[in-house]
């Protein structure tokens, strides 16, 4: 089965979840950060906890660092952080404190050369967060949607030593209606880098769909709260 990595999505050191990125949809979760992690950690299928600062993804810099540091000491896990992280000095900071990876989006989208030499000191830890609506590339916390394709971009990255390409097709996410399976699948066939899949993954057969297209891992949000979702998966 491919890897699956729950998501903890953070406002204000809260656990939400909002729909297609819209921060006015924001929906807080029953669990608090620490005890999503407990929950998720409680299963095999896990193997990487996916944390984003929502806050810091807008503001274009890190807003809860700190309480996030606190996260990673409680994880039996990886965990991988993303939101805001557009210098070197976070990607450092962020590791030395206890992340296992880290996430770049629209600085690593917008400055090829920063990305090359970020990549390049820190191989196989940086992941690429490509979040589009559709084939469109969106940036700054998903507000803006730029003329560039997943394809062109997957294109001129795949010598870079990334972790991997992580695909948000926004206009999924947060919808518990499936993902974007036919578009993911394609840009695992594109990219030399592995690609994981975010954005409306609900159920076992959603994993198995990716699994087929040829995707490494899938980000579950809203889904992996429930207990129903696990269930089906210690079934498989």
């Amino acid at each position: 089965m491919i890897e699956i990595w729950p998501a903890i999505d953070l406002i204000d050191n809260k656990s939400v979840r909002l729909t297609e990125g819209d921060y006015a949809t924001k929906e807080e979760m029953k669990r608090t950060p620490e005890e999503a992690i407990a929950f998720y950690t409680r299963y095999p299928q896990v193997t990487r906890i996916h944390v984003v600062d929502l806050m810091g993804a807008v503001k274009k810099q890190p807003t809860s660092s700190a309480y996030i540091e606190t996260l990673f000491k409680r994880s039996t896990v990886p965990i991988e952080i993303g939101g805001g992280i557009r210098s070197e000095k976070t990607i450092q900071h962020y590791l030395e404190a206890g992340a296992s990876y880290v996430i770049v989006g629209t600085k690593g989208l917008q400055d090829r050369d920063w990305l090359a030499k970020m990549t390049t000191r820190y191989p196989g830890k940086i992941y690429l967060g490509l979040d589009a609506k559709g084939e469109k590339v969106a940036l700054n916390g998903w507000t803006e949607v730029s003329e560039q394709t997943i394809y062109e971009v997957a294109e001129a990255v795949n010598d870079l030593p990334l972790g991997g390409i992580i695909y948000t097709d926004i206009t999924k996410d947060g919808k518990m209606g499936g993902p974007n399976v036919e578009v993911t699948g394609a840009l695992a066939r594109f990219s030399k880098h592995p690609i994981t899949a975010s954005g409306g993954i609900r159920s076992l057969e959603d994993i198995r769909k990716l699994e087929k297209a040829g995707v490494a891992a899938a980000i579950v949000g809203k889904a992996a709260n429930t207990h129903a979702f696990w269930e089906g998966l210690d079934d498989d």
